[in-house]
């Protein structure tokens, strides 16, 4: 029979101090990781738009440096947690709108302002383009006073402007409330390159575009 090992008691504790020790170094180091995380998500704001379809909006903020994620989904309405059908049934009362994720260090509100309404059709108050009914009308969602001051100021700007003969309907409004779409509403222009492009030609929305804003059309 082998003889049982004894280990000292300064090797056994020794052992089960390294232990911990190195236990200690990766919950640090967890923590560490989640505060810069943390630290990252507060240097990061929302805005939120109706401009019809929020399939087509998604594109020209995905497009832009310094815009880290939108989100298709829903706001202005009164029912908690509504999903696609209801929405589009009516009765809800919300917009499909997109949720633009943005590092205000690189890209202001200022341009996600130029960026909507160079993507809309801001005279039309019963939808868009093809799209009608009040889940598609256009609207400006303020998440407090400083975007609701920018939001003033871009909309009086293209008033004051002199390029148009109609009055813009598009409302500026408070934000309160976003309800993400289902999942297969994320991203759809990527996912389904094909079924996208079409929809978006046969709604008119491009020539639609083109006509009110010319060469800024889309930008």
């Amino acid at each position: 029979m082998m003889p049982t090992l004894f280990h000292p008691p300064s090797i056994r504790f020794g052992h089960r101090a390294l232990v911990l020790a190195a236990l200690a170094g990766s919950l640090l180091l967890a923590a560490s990781l989640a505060g810069a995380a943390n630290d990252a998500e507060d240097d990061l704001a929302r805005a939120t738009f109706a401009g019809g379809c929020f399939w087509c909006m998604e594109p020209p903020y995905d497009d832009l440096d310094g815009v880290v994620e939108t989100i298709s989904g829903f706001s202005g309405g009164h029912v908690s947690n509504p999903v696609y059908d209801d929405v589009v049934r009516g009765g809800t009362g919300h917009r499909e709108v997109v949720q633009v994720v943005f590092d205000p260090a690189v890209v202001d509100y200022a341009e996600l302002l130029r960026v909507f309404w160079r993507n809309v059709d801001p005279f039309d108050d019963g939808g868009q383009f093809c799209d009608r009914g009040d889940t598609y009308r256009t609207a400006i969602f303020a998440h407090g006073d400083e975007q609701m001051n920018q939001a003033r100021i871009s909309l009086e700007g293209l008033e004051q402007s002199g390029r148009f003969d109609q009055a813009i309907v598009t409302p500026i409004l408070e934000f309160e409330n976003f309800y993400a779409a289902e999942e297969y509403h994320q991203g759809y222009y990527r996912k389904n390159p094909v079924r996208y492009k079409y929809y978006r030609w046969r709604c008119g929305r491009d020539d639609r575009l083109e006509e009110i804003w010319g060469d800024e059309a889309g930008g």
